[in-house]
């Protein structure tokens, strides 16, 4: 018979069901409470950034047009560009 009551006995290390379901509601309720401070941090945040006036637009500016227009010179075909840089070399 006591035999088998050793096997039934608590092993060391184990918890009650009552404590580790304690400790698994303190956990639910910490991160509960984490995304509730959370939310009213985003919230705040976003109603001061409606709050807030909107930035001043920038204008952009152009660029002026060269009052000359430059003529493009005809497409050079590789060869001849080639024996042009050997021959001032």
């Amino acid at each position: 018979m006591q035999r088998a009551g050793a096997q039934f006995q608590k092993l060391p290390g184990v918890e009650d069901d009552k404590n580790a379901q304690s400790e698994y509601e303190a956990a639910a309720d910490a991160l509960a409470a984490k995304i509730a401070r959370l939310k009213e941090l985003r919230l705040a945040r976003d109603a001061a950034a409606l709050a807030a006036p909107p930035a001043a637009k920038v204008k952009k500016v152009r660029k002026k047009k060269m009052p000359i227009k430059q003529k493009k010179r005809p497409a050079e075909s590789l060869v001849d560009w080639l024996k042009s840089r050997h021959a001032v070399s």
